[in-house]
């Protein structure tokens, strides 16, 4: 199996966080989305514990929100010591409303509006990490309304290819994302925002690319920008306070993935720190990182009912299922692998290739292509996508009208609803 908290029963059965999938697809019902809390709570402990032995004291990681936003997930960062990086207003909201300090949150994007900037810091926001300068103005303008001093982080553009695809790499000069060292725009962002009265320069701030697995791609990525700490404290007289060195550690979707020791990395982030520092003579700044999909991507599974099964000799098979593009869009988008099985029959040979085709109304609407499954696979089974805990959630739409699954989490084996599941009625609110 792809993780640990999967397993098969003497039953035949699909188990997930020591849980059998068929009985509680039965309690909660299908489409269902499952995480495992235990298995969230100890990739935030490892993350704490590795940052707190291998990099330099007052270090720490954030909880990237984007790849799953929801109060339960904020009240679990913050038992767990995590900080959290938001990307809009709606999630900054969330934290709120799950009681989570926000004075340390990172609010990142690149084209936060006046409104967003505002709010932000009515929610008292510790921390902008600003895109460039239009923001910069629009940060000291409010900032400056309120009487107050805003701590930011400049994004900046190492130009680090980080051998992911493109629709995941987001650290390479041409990108959406922040300013790049190699045109000199990082520095000319830097003077621009020492001038402001109203905001306080913490440090920097880059992201190179999400589903990395390369072996030196963070350690690359921070010697490029302790380059940049170094002449901007030659050039400007300031001293870096914090560096963010982003998130985007891989996690295995399908057995050829390869695995990672997270606290391994972050002990080899941290020597590379340590000597860059050494040679360049700096102070090492606090390090903070972003792990988002590494801390909940596999500990999250969706269930589905399977309905028809279509067979056409010598050509394909499909097994359509309850859901598809609109509770998870990622094989629609960009052709995401995931880990697919029939949860009621994991003890049959797999001697059939399937495709998992979703229900709406749509071509492009897969899970996954030439799937081994049982030939008696039927209507009625539950199909099984592993590794969803990521961007599944999060990027679940209403298209076709189609509500939106529950989150259910798994703890200590029981279970309880974080989430729940949308009803018609949910769907017509906001209509007049």
């Amino acid at each position: 199996m792809v993780c640990d908290n999967i397993s098969v029963g003497d039953n035949g059965h699909l188990y997930f966080a020591g849980q059998d999938t068929i009985d509680l697809a039965k309690e909660y019902g299908t489409p269902l989305y499952l995480m495992d809390e235990d298995k969230i709570r100890e990739k935030c402990r490892i993350y704490t514990e590795a940052f707190k032995a291998e990099l330099p004291e007052g270090s720490r990681p954030l909880y990237a929100s984007k790849a799953c936003s929801f109060k339960q997930i904020y009240r679990i960062m913050s038992e767990m010591g995590m900080g959290i990086d938001v990307v809009s207003p709606g999630e900054i909201y969330t934290a709120r409303e799950a009681g989570f300090d926000l004075s340390n949150a990172y609010f990142h994007g690149n084209n936060k509006t006046d409104e967003d900037v505002a709010f932000a810091m009515d929610c008292g926001v510790g921390y902008f990490v600003a895109d460039n300068m239009a923001e910069i103005d629009a940060i000291e303008a409010e900032a400056g309304r309120r009487e107050i001093v805003q701590k930011v982080l400049l994004r900046i553009t190492p130009g680090i290819d980080p051998h992911t695809y493109d629709a995941v790499a987001t650290g390479k000069v041409d990108s959406k994302f922040g300013s790049a060292i190699e045109t000199g725009q990082a520095d000319e962002i830097t003077g621009y925002t020492l001038s402001m009265k109203h905001i306080e320069l913490i440090g920097f701030h880059c992201h190179v690319g999400s589903q990395v697995f390369g072996e030196d791609v963070f350690e690359r990525a921070a010697r490029v920008m302790l380059e940049f700490v170094r002449d901007v404290k030659v050039k400007y007289g300031f001293i870096t306070e914090q560096l963010n060195l982003g998130g985007g550690y891989g996690v295995i979707y399908v057995a050829s993935d390869p695995g990672l020791d997270i606290a391994a990395k972050v002990k080899s982030v941290g020597a590379a720190i340590k000597a860059a520092c050494e040679e360049m003579e700096l102070i090492p700044p606090v390090i903070l990182m972003e792990p988002g999909r590494s801390i909940v991507a596999d500990s999250g599974m969706t269930l589905y009912t399977a309905g028809n099964v279509k067979k056409i000799p010598s050509y394909k098979n499909y097994v359509s299922i309850d859901g598809g593009m609109t509770d998870n869009p990622r094989y629609a988008l960009y052709g995401s692998k995931y880990t697919c099985c029939i949860a009621n029959r994991m003890d049959e040979e797999c001697d059939m290739l399937a495709t998992i085709a979703g229900r709406c109304c749509e071509s492009g609407d897969m899970i996954q292509r030439d799937v081994p499954v049982p030939s008696s696979t039927c209507k009625g089974d539950i199909v099984a996508v592993c590794t969803t805990g990521a961007y599944n959630y999060s990027m679940a739409s209403n298209y076709n009208r189609i509500t939106r699954p529950p989150v259910v989490m798994l703890r200590e084996g029981s279970s309880y609803v974080a989430v729940q599941r949308e009803s018609f009625e949910d769907l017509c609110r906001n209509d007049i």
